[in-house]
């Protein structure tokens, strides 16, 4: 199974005791690791090899953990199956034939697998939260700002985050406890909001006896009737142990997945520029044309995905277009969060399916990129609004898993880990 999760094996010792002494960890291969090939999944990163480690991995090994290898991933977190990577595509280890999800696939198959016991991944726009649905693992989408991006190779820096997957919600939570906090060398970052001694994990006590959960009616709508039921049912669960449930609206999300589209791709032709055969990435070989080069380069080392939306975001930053698509976009990003920010006053959190529909088979999604797209609708509005994100396993449809997500306040994230321990 290991030969489809990792782009390399390479084992990295962390210190001889700490909170996680003895515990293994996968680290998704968007995240530096000094000495130890960094790909980003993309032919254009092949044999790089960084010459610093990022913060999240700086503070694994002080904690004790051993990392055990760099996950596959969809090239540079541009995915949702894990099948646009350069290394191939990664199998699903809680359904076999079907995708683990993206484009942190690689990170919850290890932990699906048990190939590790917690894993690293990244969420731009549900990269964390879908393969967790996916696998059948629970996943952390943080607070941007709670967790360094430093050294996190850079598709989206105003929307992703670092994020972790663990078996259970106290597992997760317990990896989330190692990586969080403020970072000079980030300054997005701040401290965690914890007292004193205080841990995420101490709040995974399943207690949620008295808490709200507001369910947004249109994240069900088109949603596939299995899941929809499998969610139900679990919101049930949470109603047995004394939680209520009522229905919200978040009318902007209708626009959320095209403005996210708008700004990611945005922002990824922008950070993608770097690799050009000169500082990053392959050469495309110099004969005296500088531009040639370049495009042999770009050419040769990017796959289609990457290729795709590096030219709709140059598109939508041009001349004449930055006001029309860009401006736009950010506008509906700042409606998405006030209507976030509206329905969590009535609400201790949110609650919705995390994916619109169980895992897909290998190879069915590929030729229809669009519709991938529009398989985030669930998750990339919550990127739009900076805020926390949980998905648990909420049970199966046809076989398959089915993931609960739920949003929390900002910085929120004790709340979401009570609640959602009481599932996993």
């Amino acid at each position: 199974m290991s030969d489809d999760i990792f782009i390399t094996e390479t084992r990295i010792e962390g210190a001889d005791d700490g909170p996680l002494s003895g515990t293994t960890v996968a680290v998704k291969d968007n995240i530096s690791t000094e000495g130890v090939r960094t790909t980003c999944g993309s032919k254009m990163l092949e044999d790089y090899v960084p010459p610093y480690d990022a913060t999240v991995v700086e503070r694994l090994t002080e904690a004790g953990a051993t990392i055990v290898g760099k996950a596959n991933m969809d090239e540079f977190g541009m995915g949702t199956t894990t099948e646009t990577s350069y290394f191939g595509a990664t199998d699903n280890p809680a359904a076999p034939g079907h995708v683990p999800g993206g484009s942190s696939g690689g990170s919850a198959a290890a932990v699906a697998a048990g190939e590790a016991d917690l894993a690293l991944g990244s969420d731009t726009g549900g990269s964390v939260r879908c393969p967790a649905a996916f696998c059948g693992v629970v996943g952390i989408k943080p607070t941007y700002g709670l967790v360094s991006r430093y050294g996190l190779v850079a598709y989206g820096n105003s929307l992703e985050q670092i994020g972790p997957f663990g078996e259970t919600v106290e597992d997760a939570a317990r990896l989330l406890d190692v990586i969080a906090g403020s970072d000079e060398r980030d300054a997005t970052t701040r401290e965690t909001p914890l007292e004193d001694g205080e841990r995420y994990a101490d709040a995974a006590t399943g207690d949620v006896d008295g808490l709200s959960i507001g369910v947004p009616t249109e994240l069900l709508e088109g949603a596939d009737e299995g899941v929809v039921e499998t969610f139900w049912d679990a919101l049930g669960e949470l109603e047995d142990r004394g939680a209520e449930y009522h229905e919200v609206s978040l009318p902007s999300v209708e626009h959320a997945v095209e403005a996210y589209y708008v700004i990611a791709m945005s922002e990824a032709s922008s950070n993608l520029a770097r690799f050009d055969g000169v500082r990053y990435g392959q050469s495309g070989g110099y004969d005296g044309n500088w531009n040639e080069a370049f495009a042999k380069a770009r050419e040769e080392g990017f796959g289609d995905e990457v290729k795709r939306r590096i030219l709709l975001g140059t598109y939508a930053l041009s001349a004449g277009y930055h006001d029309k698509y860009y401006k736009k976009a950010q506008d509906a990003r700042a409606w998405v969060k006030q209507d976030f920010d509206e329905a969590l006053s009535e609400a201790d959190v949110l609650a919705s399916p995390t994916m619109p529909a169980p895992p897909f088979e290998l190879g069915e999604s590929l030729d229809d990129p669009l519709q991938l797209y529009l398989a985030d609708a669930n998750t990339v509005p919550v990127n739009l609004a900076d805020l926390p994100a949980i998905s648990v396993p909420a049970g199966e449809t046809d076989g398959l898993p089915v993931g609960l997500q739920l949003v929390g306040p900002a910085f929120g994230e004790e709340r979401l880990i009570r609640a959602a321990s009481a599932l996993a």
